[in-house]
């Protein structure tokens, strides 16, 4: 669930709302941050039986690495970013860190990055073109990392704290994943999501971004 017409890249599309393809466990790459100070999260929760989880701004230099180690993967392949290389993660995160409607997360549980997500602002995206935004709307865009071993009700633990952190600014959240990525739109289903019509994002070609159009599927929680 990425800002498509501002980035995150000028040749990659991460706009996926859920580009997991595998159940959590041990999250790959992700010892060697375990330690690190991430600063002021924007929201917290601990989940009883699963652990504290925590929202806090992404640092693209810091961060960069790690990310790449995600999204170069094939399951992330709906995140549209297989073939950047550490620095263009590093310069679309950065492009991102600039802007006023668009914002690049970690999820931290338990002091370990377990996901990536990002909200954006409906109006300020292609998908304004493609259905009636709401005053209150936010759009979001989730990767979980990748699991050494399954983990059951992970997903829905991790999904449940994001969707709370949304809904408690703003009325209604919206995702538009990839419409072949059945797997993700199976998940809104399972969690509450009205599943809305398959729509197309129109290409975003400028200066600074080149986004092919996309077949999406449309899909909106409210409180």
């Amino acid at each position: 669930m990425t800002p498509d017409s501002h980035g995150p890249a000028a040749s990659t599309e991460a706009t996926d709302s859920v580009a997991s393809a595998g159940a959590p466990g041990a999250r790959a790459g992700a010892a060697a941050y375990g330690t690190a100070a991430y600063g002021t999260a924007v929201y917290e929760r601990t989940v009883d039986g699963f652990g504290t989880v925590r929202v806090v701004p992404l640092d693209p230099d810091r961060d960069a690495p790690l990310v790449h180690s995600w999204v170069s993967e094939e399951r992330a392949r709906f995140w549209g970013m297989r073939d950047a290389s550490v620095e263009d993660v590093r310069d679309v995160y950065a492009h991102l860190d600039t802007l006023t409607t668009h914002h690049a997360f970690l999820v931290l549980r338990d002091g370990v990055p377990v996901a990536l997500f990002q909200t954006y602002d409906p109006e300020a995206d292609r998908v304004s073109e493609c259905y009636e935004v709401r005053p209150g709307d936010i759009g979001v865009h989730l990767l979980l990392a990748p699991a050494a071993a399954p983990e059951p009700g992970f997903t829905g633990h991790v999904l449940g704290v994001l969707t709370a952190y949304c809904l408690s600014t703003h009325e209604r959240i919206v995702v538009e994943p990839d419409a072949a990525n059945e797997k993700a739109v199976a998940l809104m289903a399972r969690s509450g999501f009205e599943v809305g019509p398959e729509v197309v994002l129109p290409e975003v070609l400028l200066p600074e971004v080149h986004l092919p159009a996309k077949r999406a599927r449309l899909a909106f929680l409210s409180r």
